[in-house]
């Protein structure tokens, strides 16, 4: 599922950013990176969408949004919340 296929409120953990190597770099600077937790904010009818990354809003225009394939996240509330304890999260 791409992130444009996402639904506005939920949470979801992105599996993989598949744009050319300057714009994906550009948003893994930004802190869009795999395994990072993207929440959805909004959406309009023409594909845009703002998304809160990192404590971060970012709006991203509909093809981009394609590029970037997102997974459901049901536990990344536990995810955070064991990550804020110190405990690192290995793969």
């Amino acid at each position: 599922m791409n992130l444009c296929e996402g639904e506005k409120g939920n949470t979801y953990l992105v599996d993989n950013v598949a744009l050319p190597d300057d714009i994906a770099r550009r948003l893994e600077a930004l802190g869009v990176n795999e395994n990072t937790p993207v929440t959805i904010q909004n959406k309009k009818r023409n594909g845009t969408l703002i998304m809160k990354v990192r404590g971060t809003r970012l709006a991203l225009g509909r093809q981009i949004g394609e590029g970037i394939e997102i997974k459901e996240a049901q536990t990344v509330q536990a995810l955070e919340k064991k990550d804020r304890k110190g405990d690192r999260l290995h793969d």
